[in-house]
Parts: structure tokens; C-alpha cells; sequence
């Protein structure tokens, strides 16, 4: 049975569509079989793994709110042990269709479920928001991975991921934890990125990444090119850290 992991923080540009499609490819690399389920309405994971998003026949809006069978939406990329549930912009009408369907919160987790068997991860590229669809999300998971931009508002709106997260945990999903904190564009010689890396790890205690992300121009490049990081520039500094935070995610679990 997969684990699921949503990868969340509703703040925008912080890393977090690059991060699931780089962790994603990474961990598919190392001979894990691997989901991606792109349930933000910009669709940049779809893209990002060479997918065009007009020439899809079903999509995570159709598992979400049409109960198309999740093994009809996916597709299997190019790309070693990686399959996606690709996002169209229909989905950015989920929010408000959502409300009126029943089992709203749980529609996500269910599934999942019929697919559960066929892989070893199934990550979540979740929307920068915190509506129905990330609490689909959080509701379907085992843990919820954050990226962390290391800028001055870095730990704004982190409060209120913590307390939806709590609100899930109550209400729908008893189980979940946090899987740990990603820092992303990470530059060690700012001294405001030190004293934020220090802020970060008072929020979250024992569980930032060591691996940190570098600013780098290769990772802005890939997704125009429809490649995950690795592909693209194997050798970049961008690559090299993501397959690094990669084995460390992966070392950390049972």
C-alpha cells in the first residue's frame, strides 16, 4: 500500500510545484514506484512532466467531482517508475462544486484508494490555498511535507496551515503528521536566510530537511522544457539537490 504525502504550503512561489515534480522523479529514479496527483488548477506538474493539458480525456477534476475511476485519469509519463493524474483548468471550479457533493472532504481519499496497491508513493501537488481541495488532500494523506522559501515572509501563513492541519486531524484524518520542512532557495551567505533558517527551525522542531534547495536557473528552465530537474540537467545544482533531499526523505522512512 502507497503512502501518500501532500505537498502544501499556500503560499505562492515558494517551490512547492517544483518540489513534488523533482521529489516525485527522484524517488521514481530509485526504483520506487510513483504518483504524482496534480490537484492545483494551474496544472504546473502536468506540464512540468512534458504533459499537454488540452489534450487530456480526464483529469483530477473528473476523479474529484465526476467519479470517473482514478485508473482512467492516469497517465503514465516517459519518465522512470512516474505516473500522474494530470490537472485541467476545469479543476479551478472544483472549489465551488465541491460544496454540494457528498463527502466532500473525503471525495480525494476514496480515490486513492483504488489505486492504492499500485504504488509506493503517491504525492500531492497541492493548490496555494487552503479550500476543500487541500483539505481533500490532507484528509487522504499520511503526512504533508511543507517547502519553505527562505525569504522574510517565510513563516507567514504557516500558522494557519498548522491550524487547518489541526482542524483535519480533528474532524477528518486522526492520523496525519508532518513529514518534515523543505527549504527552498536557499542561499547560506544572506544573513537574513540564516536568521530565518533559525525561525523555521523554532516553528518546527527536529523536523527540517538538512537538504536545502539552492536558487538555480536550470530548475527555473525545466518545466518549459517538460522535464523534471534530473532530466533536464543531471548535473545541476539543482538536480544534485533534490536527488540529495531525495535519499533523505527516503532514509527517514519505516
Amino acid at each position: 500500500m502507497a503512502k501518500v504525502v501532500s505537498i502544501i504550503n499556500q503560499k505562492g512561489g515558494v517551490g512547492k510545484t517544483t518540489t513534488a515534480v523533482s521529489l516525485a522523479a527522484a524517488v521514481g529514479a530509485k526504483g520506487f514506484k510513483v504518483l504524482l496527483a496534480d490537484i492545483d488548477p494551474q496544472g504546473n506538474s502536468t506540464s512540468g512532466f512534458g504533459i499537454n493539458k488540452r489534450k487530456i480525456s480526464h483529469s483530477s477534476y473528473d476523479v474529484l467531482v465526476n467519479d470517473i475511476h482514478t485508473e482512467e485519469a492516469i497517465i503514465k509519463t516517459q519518465f522512470k517508475n512516474v505516473d500522474i493524474l494530470p490537472a485541467d483548468l476545469n479543476l479551478a471550479g472544483a472549489e465551488v462544486e465541491l460544496i454540494d457533493l457528498e463527502k466532500r472532504e473525503s471525495r480525494l481519499k476514496v480515490a486513492v484508494a483504488q489505486v492504492w496497491d499500485k504504488y509506493d508513493y503517491i504525492f500531492f501537488d497541492c493548490p496555494p490555498s487552503l479550500g476543500l481541495i487541500t483539505i481533500n488532500a490532507l484528509t487522504a494523506s499520511d503526512t504533508f511535507l511543507v517547502p519553505v522559501q527562505c525569504e522574510f515572509y517565510a513563516l507567514e501563513g504557516l500558522a494557519q496551515l498548522m491550524a487547518t492541519v489541526r482542524q483535519v486531524k480533528r474532524l477528518y484524518n486522526p492520523h496525519i503528521e508532518l513529514e518534515g520542512v523543505l527549504q527552498t532557495m536557499y542561499d547560506g551567505r544572506l544573513n537574513l536566510t540564516q536568521q530565518v533558517v533559525t525561525e523555521i527551525k523554532k516553528f518546527f522542531p527536529n523536523k527540517v530537511y538538512k537538504t536545502t534547495i539552492p536558487r538555480n536557473v536550470r530548475l527555473s528552465e525545466a518545466p518549459s522544457f517538460g522535464e523534471p530537474i534530473m532530466y533536464y540537467d543531471k548535473h545541476s545544482k539543482g538536480a544534485l539537490a533534490y536527488d540529495a533531499f531525495a535519499d533523505e526523505f527516503l532514509s527517514q522512512q519505516k
